[in-house]
């Protein structure tokens, strides 16, 4: 298989790449609609990934080890309900992120990338009794060409604000996600994002992306583990 590159513009943290679009990148690989990747080391930033399958596994390594692994997989959970855009548009004035943010140059949400998704999730109602959390998205022409991975990448921050992120610094391990149509260029769509629970440093968050009329495109589970910030900044 070819290599796997994450390219600098789409960093998580400033020195490694964003958990979604690593993991939908190479989720690409896979002959499947529904896909679960695991993290397990920072995505390295321009650097080429040997990809190869090993043991059933389709595998990204760097420096002599894995950095990503992914394998089919089924999502059985019900997406998170959607929210008008007019609300959500409404929440992002309410994003904590704006004030303090672990990873302000995030491709995805940081406030200060310009030329990142600018996804700026708030609260909305609670869903069961779950905090839930939505923002607008708009993809524009200068992600047209990485739009697949850059939507997994959409589907993934949203789940860290919605646990907690503003109170610990995580980062993605796991994520499954399933993609059934991808957003169009120009629109603005909503993403919503409920987190699930929490047990020690683990946290388990959900997602889902509707177009401009309420149609799901996507939805993913997280797993996120909490990490020491200094060690990521």
């Amino acid at each position: 298989m070819s290599d796997l590159l994450v390219p600098r513009r789409y960093c998580g943290p400033p020195s490694s790449g964003n958990g979604g679009f690593t993991a939908g990148a190479l989720a690409a690989r896979l002959d499947s609609p529904t896909a679960s990747v695991s993290l397990l080391a920072p995505p390295p930033l321009d650097t080429p990934m040997a990809v190869d399958v090993v043991d059933g596994l389709t595998v990204a390594s760097a420096g002599g080890g894995p950095v990503a692994r992914a394998e089919v997989a089924d999502l059985d959970a019900a997406a998170v309900e959607p929210v008008p855009a007019a609300e959500a548009r409404a929440a992002e004035r309410a994003f904590v992120g704006l004030a303090s943010h672990p990873f302000p140059t995030c491709f995805v949400c940081g406030p200060d990338r310009a030329d990142g998704l600018r996804i700026f999730p708030g609260p909305v109602a609670d869903q069961d009794g779950l905090t839930r959390l939505a923002a607008t998205w708009t993809p524009d022409e200068s992600v047209a060409d990485d739009l697949s991975p850059v939507t997994w990448a959409a589907l993934d921050c949203i789940g860290g604000w919605a646990g907690g992120l503003a109170e610990r610094t995580m980062v993605l391990a796991r994520m499954t996600a399933q993609v059934d149509v991808l957003p169009r260029i120009g629109e603005e769509h909503v993403v919503v994002g409920l987190d699930r629970r929490t047990e020690g440093r683990k946290t388990f968050t959900a997602a889902a992306l509707y177009d401009p009329d309420g149609r799901l495109l996507g939805r993913a589970e997280h797993l996120w583990i909490e990490v020491d910030r200094a060690a990521f900044a």
